[in-house]
């Protein structure tokens, strides 16, 4: 699922990358998710734009949680 999404945006990654990418960061994303289990209804806002990188096309995503004060 990953590399499906990723290549839609023209990233290209193995499923061996895709697996280091879990066994790194996995366990302390599940860890701070465990510790956020007590805050839900949290509302986030996601905004995708597509922007120019040294004259590179690039697909910007951007999400602010609703605690966050915008200006």
């Amino acid at each position: 699922m990953s590399k499906i999404c990723l290549a839609e945006r023209g990233i290209i990654v193995s499923y061996e990358a895709i697996r280091f990418w879990c066994l790194k960061f996995g366990s302390e994303y599940a860890r701070r998710l465990r510790i956020r289990q007590g805050e839900l209804g949290d509302i986030w806002y996601v905004d995708e734009v597509f922007v120019k990188i040294q004259g590179q096309q690039m697909y910007l995503w951007s999400a602010v949680c609703s605690t966050v004060a915008l200006t």
